[in-house]
Parts: structure tokens; sequence; C-alpha cells
């Protein structure tokens, strides 16, 4: 299963906010993210700079990248925009990782 590895930064006055609004995710939220594959997904944060390192794992990148185009995800991003750094649709902004290794 193809797993997705990504830096997003969070502004360093949110830490708390943003920790809050993921553990009290909108469950039309948390649906459309299962029903575009995502499992495994967990967030971690750098507390010393606002990195966050994102995990997930998805059967199709392709049909998961669908997400970007769903309302509830379009007001989950405008949702989050205060807390972090965005791009100009509100999607965060994201480094995506390769994969160097994975120990089975």
């Amino acid at each position: 299963m193809p797993r997705i590895g990504q830096i997003m930064y969070l502004h360093k006055e949110f830490y708390k906010e943003y920790q809050k609004r993921h553990a009290e995710l909108w469950p039309e939220m948390k649906k459309e993210l299962k029903d575009h594959g995502a499992s495994n997904y967990s967030i971690f944060l750098n507390e010393e700079n606002g990195e966050l390192f994102a995990y997930l794992e998805v059967p199709n990148v392709a049909k998961y990248n669908e997400i970007a185009n769903t309302d509830i995800c379009k007001k989950w991003w405008a949702y989050m925009k205060p807390l972090m750094k965005t791009n100009p649709d509100n999607s965060p902004v994201a480094l995506d990782l390769k994969e160097v290794f994975h120990l089975d």
C-alpha cells in the first residue's frame, strides 16, 4: 500500500488549538478521508519549529488526492487556515517527502 509523508507548517501560537481541532475532527471530514482511502493517518508536531509531519497510507494516491475537490475538505482548509501556513486556495503548504526506507 502506498505511504504518504508530508511536512506542513503550524504557527507556534496555535499548537494547542491545532491539536484541539483534530481531537474534534468533524465526522463528515473523517468519513471523507476514509472514503478516499486514508488509513493509519498520523500527524506529528515538532514543537521547536512548528513543523508538522503527516503520515498516512492509501490504496490509490490519485483517488486520495481527489479529496481536495470536495466541499468538506475545502471547508476544513478554511477552518484551519488561521493556524498554519497555507496556499491561496487555503490548502496547507505541504512538502511531499520521498520514501527512502521502510522496514517491513
